[in-house]
């Protein structure tokens, strides 16, 4: 089987970049996802929140998903559920395994990444104390509870603030349970600002910045958890220690992308996001592969991730079509004072559209700062921002023309700068 596109994972990112490279003009597109349903994590999200940006109205998880699932349908577009992908080869061949048809493989003309990204686990945590029943990650959780119909528990401490967390702390309260508490082992939480005071702050919930979970009690099921306050070297400290009894305990400690396929095929991967390294069409360091969504880099907005994939599609179309070849030289982009990473990490004029959005955290909390832009060692672009934080990504953006001025460009510089 040959086909134009292959599309790894149904979820937001593999749906946008589908219906893009769709209505871009290419007719042979198949998605693969694992699960037995398209929609990927917006499935268990029944919380709104989502689609401002994209549809101008606030909808769940699961609406969301389903515009775009109508999208994909009314174009024709071929999809395989319950379809594991096993490999992907330098040339493009996807090797993948389901019931119906056994092991297949399946020639790419290009291939999209859009696999999401995964949950740290306890295990990567180093808490001590026994395994008990009542550790939950709290993607996991949500599933429990918004899918299976099911309460983990009734008295619940979570570790970690990131948005999955802060949500569930909510979603935990309103279904009968009680939150004693969110411990953040940071000095700042890893969430979103909305998410903190419609989660936590609305219903009393205490947010514990720099404390982290010392102790796990109970050897079948969680009996209760000790936290203390962390000193700036994130270790505890002796007599801060607090005891919470409680039955369950949440982890909410970050998101990783989910790049095993990506690393495998030998995609190069990026130090600090974890994602692969992409130019400006989001196209790796193997030609024709294309990367977009969680597995790039974790987003905070689901409509961010499928504007993100949607550019992917239709950079997979000017593949095909020949057009991504160029004259001119990547142009890296470095980035400094406390921006973390950048996405894209390298861009070239003569491939991109009129306008770039470039992406990327930060990695502390900077109030009243400025965030500058340097082509080499001029600065074009000088912002106050009343605030950053890690838990909301920030962007600018480029113009081709501005680009094109500078002889000679070889470098671009975002930084964070005190004036």
């Amino acid at each position: 089987m040959d086909y134009d596109i292959v599309i790894i994972g149904g979820g937001p990112a593999g749906l946008a970049a589908a219906v893009s490279a769709r209505k871009a003009g290419v007719e042979k597109i198949l998605i693969l996802e694992r699960d037995n349903k398209l929609g990927g994590i917006l499935n268990q999200c029944i919380h709104n929140g989502f689609g401002l940006h994209t549809f101008d109205e606030e909808l769940t998880g699961p609406e969301y998903a389903q515009r775009f699932i109508d999208q994909v349908k009314e174009l024709g577009i071929e999809y395989k559920l319950n379809t594991m992908v096993m490999e992907i080869s330098k040339n493009k061949v996807v090797t993948a395994l389901n019931r119906a048809h056994g092991l297949f493989s399946i020639k790419a003309g290009a291939v999209i990444l859009a696999m999401g990204c995964r949950e740290r686990s306890r295990g990567a945590l180093n808490i001590p104390g026994y395994r008990p029943a009542g550790i939950f990650s709290a993607g996991t959780a949500q599933r429990l509870v918004n899918i299976e119909g099911y309460m983990p528990g009734k008295r619940v401490v979570i570790l970690g603030s990131g948005d999955i967390g802060l949500i569930m702390a909510r979603r935990m309260t309103l279904e009968g349970a009680k939150v004693l508490a969110v411990a953040e082992l940071m000095p700042y939480s890893g969430g979103l600002k909305r998410n903190i005071v419609q989660c936590l702050d609305d219903f009393g919930i205490p947010l514990k910045l720099s404390h982290t979970v010392i102790d796990i009690e109970g050897k079948d099921r969680v009996t209760g958890v000790t936290i203390a306050e962390v000193d700036e070297n994130r270790k505890p400290i002796p007599g801060t220690e607090e005891h919470f009894d409680c039955d369950t305990l949440l982890l909410s400690c970050g998101l990783i992308p989910e790049n095993e396929l990506s690393s495998s095929m030998g995609v190069e991967l990026h130090k600090v996001t974890n994602g692969p390294v992409v130019n400006e069409s989001l196209e790796t360091n193997i030609p024709g592969v294309f990367a977009c969504g969680n597995v790039l880099h974790v987003h905070d907005l689901v409509d961010f991730v499928s504007e993100e994939a949607a550019i992917a599609g239709k950079n997979a179309v000017r593949y095909l079509a020949g057009e991504g070849s160029c004259m001119g030289k990547d142009i890296k982009i470095a980035t400094e004072g406390g921006v973390r990473y950048s996405v894209p990490t390298t861009i070239n004029p003569g491939r991109m559209t009129n306008e770039l959005t470039v992406r990327f955290r930060v990695g502390d909390v900077y109030k009243d700062k400025y965030l500058s832009v340097y082509f080499n060692n001029e600065r074009i672009s000088h912002k106050k921002k009343r605030i950053m934080t890690p838990g909301e990504m920030e962007s600018v953006t480029l113009k081709r023309d501005e680009l094109e001025k500078v002889n000679n460009l070889t470098g671009i510089t975002i930084k964070i700068e005190e004036e």
